[in-house]
This record gives C-alpha cells, structure tokens and sequence, in this order.
C-alpha cells in the first residue's frame, strides 16, 4: 500500500491544480457578455482586460453576433480594432449573414471596412441576397467605400440573387445622383461588365435610358455600352 501513496497524492495534486486553473462555465458566460458589452461600449481598454481574463472572442450570441460583429453594428471603431488585433475572425457570419467586411461594406462605415481588409477576408462569403460587400456599396452610394472595395480582389461583376451586378444596382435602386455617377464612373475605370445584363436581360444602359440617367446614358455608350 506504501508504494500507491505516492502515486495517488501526484493525482491528487494534478486533480487540484486542474480546478485551480480552470474557469467555472458559469464565469465564463459572465465573462464572454462582458466582451459584448464592453464592444457594445466602445471600451476597447475593457476588452482587452477581458481577453486577458479568458473571455473567449469567438462566442456568438443569440443572433449569431460575435463581439467583434457587435462592434461594426454601432461603427465602434476602437472595439473593431482591438479584437480585430486580437484575432477575431472577419468571416463569421450571424444569422442574417452579415460578416464585418459585408455590414460594413453595406452601411458604409470607411474606417472599420479597412480594418477587415487587413485582416484578408474571404470574398467569397455572401450576404443573405447573395451578394458581396460592394453590391450594397453600390447601391447605398458609399462613394469612399466602393473606391477602397475596387482595390481588392472582391469580384466586381459578383451577380446576387437578384440577378444583379454592383454596376447594376448602383442604376435600378439609386436616383442617378453625383454619387452614382461617380461609382458607375468607378465600376467602369475598373473594368466591370457594362453588358452584364440583369436575370430579365435588360442591360445597364437600358435600365439607365429607362430611368432618364442622362449622364450615365453617356458614360456607358462613351464606354462601349449596347
């Protein structure tokens, strides 16, 4: 029997430094909705002190929302930024399908868009119409956003569900204005597909000519557009 002893206080002990170490699953749901609120705060110094204390940065909530997605909601550029330098990953998705690049790209928030950029996203992942963040960029006239999306490699001619490219949107669901002027400027400089037409097979110039976008008319027929 003495020669057991040692053997069962080296379990004993192995034993009690596992409890010592290990969080209790209840102080880690604290600690994980302390991160979300703590992005939902902006309190990027919160968050770090959360992380250190073994808050995990990949827990979702009821929505599918990660923290760092809680972040982009609100345009929290400092809550971004830190747990995007902490690893979040840029290419989880909620419920809706939204990604940080996706709803960032879709509410035009610049500064945040830039900082999943530098995490290299996966382009491939889509929005729940379908398509990519420069569709809805398009579309919603975030002019800055559209420029830094075109010097990716985010598929400019992407067709969504709907049947419709960035080019396509930035003319049937805007009212032609400077803006979508300069983005359908843009989309053509890039290369985008002025013939690519809709799933009715209208094409960009007809849905222009349709709708009166005199100066759109132009830049697509100067371009080659039929």
């Amino acid at each position: 029997m003495k020669s057991l002893v040692p053997f069962v206080m080296i379990a004993l002990l192995t034993f009690c430094s596992g409890l010592a170490f290990a969080i209790p699953e209840d102080s880690s749901r604290e600690l994980d909705a302390a991160l979300f609120e703590a992005a939902e705060r902006n309190d990027a110094a919160r968050i770090r002190q959360l992380l250190k204390q073994g808050a995990s940065i990949h827990a979702q909530d009821g929505k599918g929302q990660t923290a760092l997605l809680a972040a982009v909601d609100r345009n929290h550029i400092a809550s971004a930024r830190r747990l995007i330098e902490a690893g979040s990953d840029v290419n989880v998705q909620d419920r809706q399908l939204d990604s940080p690049l996706l709803l960032a790209g879709a509410r035009g928030y610049l500064e945040i868009l830039k900082l999943t950029l530098q995490a290299n996203p996966d382009f491939t992942i889509y929005n729940r119409f379908g398509g990519t963040a420069l569709i809805p960029a398009c579309e919603r006239g975030h002019v800055e956003v559209v420029r830094e999306l075109l010097q990716t490699d985010v598929d400019i001619n992407h067709v969504n569900r709907l049947g419709w490219t960035a080019l396509l949107e930035a003319i049937i669901l805007s009212e032609g204005g400077p803006r979508h002027q300069e983005i359908v400027r843009m989309l053509l400089d890039a290369g985008a597909d002025i013939n690519l037409p809709d799933g009715d097979g209208i094409s960009p110039l007809q849905h222009a000519r349709h709708k009166g976008f005199t100066p759109i008319v132009h830049m697509l027929e100067s371009a080659g557009a039929r």
